[in-house]
């Protein structure tokens, strides 16, 4: 039986229990997938399962909290159910965790800037790390590990941390990406009038639509976000760059400690501003000062979110 098939089957299993189980279903076309809400038996048979699933299906739990919930993960989006069991934003026992394994997601600006075959597909195919595409012109195989998102190269868990029924291999976390973001990389490279020209240019091109605070599993405060609210009134609806810069600049702080590198922010960008270094950023200095990294204790408090008369690593008595 495949690792499908055997998904699919331990779903069943659980769907009467639940209200339901949210995983992924083709979408508009053989490229996309889109996440689907199971509550039948039926609705269980469209699920689908492979590198075009990239959306972090966490987002929606803060939504469902009182709701029996199923959900399946990748490993770095258990991260994300993680970090939002520790800020009680869900109930642990209101879920049933299903962990697959995962060995990279598929970045379609990638697929339609190198080859422009998004819109013209008619099929679509995987194995041994190859990924054909079909469209009325003919068919051309790619290699997978070219096409996949930034957040591959650095997020460390390929399969779930947390989870009730683990369909890794082996089972527990195993290592998907290492290292630094290209993005994040660059920028470490830079002078201070660098990074300011490079923002500067970023922050103009966005469009204000708040598709990265709206992907984002950790972005939960909607109802009373800077951007919306006029009481106080903190942004106007100017399209200046020092406004489009505040917003970005105060919801990267908001995720400090708590961002666990999804890539939901940057994959939901139609401009396509590398938005996740921001957040990385943060994380690093987050993991030097306290030592901690987001979403892989349930049990741990993240550090802004709590506090301490004497922090290890931050001499306050020495100035």
């Amino acid at each position: 039986m495949s690792l499908l098939e055997d998904v699919k089957a331990k779903i069943k299993e659980e769907l009467p229990n639940l209200d339901c189980v949210i995983g992924w279903k083709q979408g508009f076309d053989p490229l996309h997938a889109t996440p689907h809400f199971m509550r039948t038996e039926k609705d269980v048979d469209q699920l689908i399962y492979d590198p075009l699933c990239a959306q972090n299906l966490a987002s929606y739990l803060p939504g469902m909290k009182d709701k029996k919930v199923g959900i399946l993960v990748k490993g770095c989006d258990s991260r994300s159910v993680v970090e939002l069991i520790q800020e009680k934003l869900i109930k642990r026992e209101n879920l049933v965790i299903f962990g697959l394994p995962c060995s990279g997601a598929v970045d379609l600006t990638r697929v339609n800037d190198e080859f422009g075959f998004v819109g013209r597909i008619t099929g679509v195919n995987f194995s041994d790390g190859k990924m054909e595409i079909t469209t009325p012109d003919g068919s051309s195989v790619l290699e997978i590990k070219d096409l996949l998102l930034s957040k591959c190269q650095t997020n460390p868990y390929a399969s779930p941390v947390l989870c009730d029924h683990d369909f890794s291999p082996s089972g527990g976390p195993a290592i998907c990406g290492q290292g630094e973001s290209d993005a994040l990389q660059a920028l470490e490279g830079m002078s201070l009038e660098q990074r300011f020209a490079y923002w500067q240019y970023h922050m103009d091109r966005c469009i204000r639509c708040y598709a990265c605070r709206n992907a984002c599993p950790m972005c939960v405060c909607r109802d009373h976000c800077i951007a919306d609210t006029r009481e106080p009134h903190w942004l106007s609806q100017e399209t200046d760059v020092q406004q489009k810069w505040m917003f970005q600049l105060v919801h990267a702080m908001h995720l400090a400690g708590r961002c666990t590198e999804c890539g939901e922010c940057e994959r939901a960008c139609p401009m396509n501003i590398p938005i996740l270094s921001l957040r990385q950023k943060l994380n690093r200095e987050i993991k030097e000062l306290f030592d901690y990294e987001a979403g892989v204790d349930p049990e741990a408090v993240p550090p802004l979110l709590t506090f301490k008369v004497e922090e290890a690593n931050i001499n306050e008595r020495g100035w």
